[in-house]
């Protein structure tokens, strides 16, 4: 007669699991809870201490972790000296493991969490279970998924000894325990307050396959860190699937309008940086004067909102062509005019940033990790010219510099009134960046003389302020830290441009 051994903390689909075994006529046996709620459902059970003759001890921590249940899972069926140590030993074999670990994630994420509560949810018999059923996945099912029961169920009814998902599952148990053990490391890191540990073990989930990559004939996949967490935590209310690209520029328009948090704030976004960013008294302000600083950009775009939208707005954005609108909410009626844009994805919600993330690169052979970016509005800014920018051009630059920040580098971006109305992004020269930030206002039609300019990074020459001051742009503002600061100083005071510098660059490679 076979044995399962079934030891969860996640309930889910155990009692119907177990009844689908104990009607095949299989034994089972389990620990603590599980036992008890299998014996509240009328299930018949054997505890393990029944097969090690030890008791659970020091209040649960010691139950499984003995040669009854190691060896039972762990003896190669095929190899007679194994079997016959085991009945030396009277130990039976243990034909399938169901086990799920203790919440160490969620008690970790938990705001105010204690230490010691943290570290009594780091599971010891679980893993070590899910370990040997996997290893001699040969002769014993492993389940660490509850959506794994009906296939296991299904597989056994065939009578079906199919190896392939034995396999399978043992490959998503190691899996399972590998990102469990990771999230205990990083857990142990970040109490220290270190985010750049000797070794960083990085645990993705797939959270769904992609049609394709950036381009056709590339096949791609969507990982995430933490179920939920992130861009997967936003709720699709209409339109197609999320594609490879579209995800890279919601990721940008997302970035743009972080920093816009509590103001009302939209970002138009292609190839993951803004054709058009803006603030406005509403959603649909915000959108039109974004919109205006290119449209012929926005079409084929990703929208990025940081207040609800509402009918006006969507009736205002239904007449573009975009790939994409993320809000954290929209209320009925915007929801039902873009659904008449079948192809136009709609996701509502909040994509945060988990604690102390990393931002990562991939290089051939590793990856290159850092903090996030923060961008920085007056604590450590400085008018380094004659002229002081007056409060008009110093909100510009407020806005300029957290804008700047969202667009790749060299960038340069023009602003007038809390809206980009020209952006230079992409350049191999700051002054390349400076010149297309003119043209590309102009060519939308705005006026640029009185605007304000932000630079991501310093000006290694003159030349850029001289393209500013052509354009009439009357305040700057950028990092500085150029050998020829004086020289670029000495070039906005004769053109009578205030500039201030900030004292940190804001490279998007």
């Amino acid at each position: 007669m076979p044995t399962a051994l079934l030891s969860v903390s996640d309930k889910t689909g155990i009692i119907e699991f177990a009844r689908g075994l104990t009607k095949l006529g299989w034994t089972l046996l389990s620990t603590g809870g599980t036992a008890k709620a299998l014996r509240a459902a009328a299930i018949n059970v054997r505890d393990v201490s029944d097969i090690t003759h030890f008791p659970e001890m020091l209040d649960g921590r010691v139950k499984t972790l003995h040669p009854a249940v190691h060896g039972g899972l762990l003896a190669r069926r095929d190899l007679p000296e194994h079997m016959k140590a085991l009945a030396d030993q009277a130990i039976s074999t243990i034909d399938l493991v169901a086990v799920n670990l203790y919440p160490f994630e969620e008690t970790a994420a938990r705001a105010g969490a204690r230490p010691d509560d943290v570290i009594e949810q780091i599971d010891i018999g679980g893993p070590s279970m899910l370990r040997s059923a996997a290893k001699n996945f040969a002769s014993v099912t492993v389940i660490v998924d509850p959506a794994d029961y009906a296939r296991v169920l299904a597989s056994l009814e065939a009578e079906d000894d199919d190896l392939d998902l034995r396999r399978l599952l043992a490959e998503k148990a190691f899996a399972r325990t590998a990102a469990y053990d990771a999230a205990i490391a990083h857990w142990f890191a970040c109490d220290r307050n270190e985010i750049f540990p000797d070794r960083i073990a990085i645990s993705l989930q797939r959270e769904t396959t992609l049609r394709y990559g950036e381009n056709p004939g590339q096949r791609a996949a969507f990982y995430v860190e933490h179920y939920k967490d992130g861009i997967a935590a936003l709720t699709k209310k209409g339109g197609k699937e999320l594609s490879f690209n579209n995800l890279l520029d919601l990721e940008g328009a997302l970035f743009a309008t972080d920093p816009f948090a509590g103001e009302t704030c939209c970002a138009i976004v292609k190839h993951t940086t803004p054709c058009g960013l803006a603030t406005g008294t509403t959603a649909l302000d915000a959108y039109m004067k974004a919109l205006a600083c290119d449209p012929v950009s926005a079409f084929g775009s990703v929208i990025s909102f940081t207040v609800s939208v509402d009918e006006e707005t969507a009736q205002a954005v239904s007449s573009l062509f975009v790939e994409c609108v993320v809000a954290p909410e929209f209320s009925e009626s915007a929801l039902e005019i873009l659904g008449r844009k079948k192809n136009l994805r709609v996701l509502e919600g909040q994509a945060r940033w988990r604690e102390n993330a990393l931002d990562y690169k991939r290089v051939r052979g590793g990856f290159l990790a850092q903090e996030r970016i923060g961008r920085n509005v007056g604590e450590q800014w400085r008018v380094v010219t004659k002229r002081q920018p007056s409060e008009t051009e110093l909100t510009d630059l407020r806005f300029a510099w957290r804008a700047v920040g969202s667009v790749k580098s060299n960038a340069i971006v023009l602003v007038r009134d809390g809206a980009t109305i020209g952006i230079g992004a992409g350049q191999m020269s700051r002054v390349d960046a400076a010149f297309l930030s003119v043209h590309k206002a102009r060519l939308s039609g705005h006026e640029t003389k009185a605007s304000a300019m932000g630079s991501d990074a310093f000006f290694p020459f003159r030349d850029g302020v001289e393209q500013a001051a052509e354009a009439g742009v009357s305040a700057i503002v950028q990092p500085g830290g150029s050998v020829r600061d004086e020289e670029v100083i000495q070039a906005a005071d004769e053109f009578g441009i205030a500039m201030v510098f900030t004292g940190m660059r804001q490279f998007r490679h």
